[in-house]
């Protein structure tokens, strides 16, 4: 009788061990990143896994997988309908997916507002750059230019697709865009060898890595326009969109387009998980999400890899996730027109 007394305990004390042992515990989390590895998509989530596992309970392994394509398009429908909704696979973005669900693209195969948001390391004000040694020095050239110059995108979601689109419909400008490119990295390979001559993309990657480090020194690019709202202090010779959009007088309905259009940089670089996950993991992956962002290990290490952190956290996020969402159908109407869907 003592003998089943003592199992009984040990069983029971076993099995509350058990019982309040973390979730995390022993396990991997993968995050799947949208882009080719070295891409600034990439080296965002990579800095975020070297630190995120002390502030998840039970210290889990942090795993990125790469999986580029239309612009992250291929990783957001692998993650939203194949992973499993244990919190155990997030997703690394890119912000302006919503557009492709917007103008009802077929392959789309998420529902944006039913993402779980969980942060974003940085805002992401963009740029567009032009080869030094063309005749486009500024947006007023680019406008009269009787051959439109050459830009690069990876997809319809990319900026290096939706900045030069909304630059022709708010201020007038031609571009002719060569879509289809794996990566970003790739783009700026053909505008070295001469294929292209511009790109459009998100200033932080401008200042955080190779070849535009070595570019701004050869001066072997100008920035013709900037997004945010105000200029950014390192392109402070730019202007921004807003200043062009007056000079030029563009219409309520363009500025309503590029409001929309532009929601995508407060969005950042978008980490996420798919609908399903019970809410306590969503918890503990925001909060742990919102400590890793402030660690001062993580922020001098980010300096270091001149990472930018300007974080947004993930209820801003599924607040204007839901937003956009809510776009009106003739803006809608608008950006179907503007992106070609």
């Amino acid at each position: 009788m003592i003998l089943i007394l003592v199992l009984a305990f040990i069983i029971g004390w076993h099995s509350n061990l058990l019982a309040q042992a973390p979730f995390y515990q022993g396990k991997t989390i993968s995050i799947a990143v949208g882009t080719k590895a070295g891409d600034v998509y990439d080296l965002y989530p990579r800095l975020l896994a070297e630190f995120w596992t002390k502030n998840i309970p039970g210290n889990p392994n942090i795993i990125v997988q790469n999986v580029p394509g239309a612009a992250s398009l291929i990783a957001a429908n692998q993650v939203y309908n194949v992973a499993k909704p244990d919190g155990l696979t997030l997703a690394a973005i890119y912000p302006a997916l919503y557009f492709d669900q917007l103008i009802k693209k077929p392959e789309v195969k998420y529902d944006w507002a039913k993402w779980n948001w969980l942060g974003s390391p940085v805002k992401s004000n963009h740029l567009l750059y032009m080869r030094a040694d063309t005749p486009y020095k500024t947006v007023d050239d680019v406008r009269k230019a009787s051959t439109a110059p050459k830009c690069g995108a990876t997809g319809v979601a990319s900026t290096g697709y939706y900045m030069p689109k909304l630059m022709e419909e708010v201020l007038g400008s031609k571009f002719d865009i060569v879509s289809g490119y794996v990566s970003g990295q790739d783009i700026d390979l053909a505008v070295e060898r001469g294929e292209l001559q511009c790109r459009a993309f998100t200033i932080t990657a401008y200042f955080a890595r190779e070849p535009f480090i070595s570019w701004r020194k050869k001066n072997f690019t100008n920035v013709l326009i900037q997004t945010g709202s105000r200029r950014d202090p390192r392109i402070k010779d730019s202007p921004t969109i807003y200043e062009l959009m007056d000079r030029y007088k563009t219409t309520d309905a363009g500025r309503a387009l590029a409001k929309v259009i532009l929601a995508s940089g407060d969005l950042g670089r978008p980490i996420v998980a798919p609908p399903g996950v019970p809410a306590d993991r969503i918890k503990i992956l925001r909060d742990s999400f919102e400590k890793t962002i402030q660690d001062p290990a993580l922020l001098a290490e980010a300096e270091r890899r001149r990472l930018e952190i300007d974080p947004t956290a993930g209820e801003e996020m599924e607040a204007l996730a839901k937003d956009v969402m809510a776009t009106p159908p003739d803006v809608v109407a608008n950006m179907r027109k503007l992106l070609g869907g």
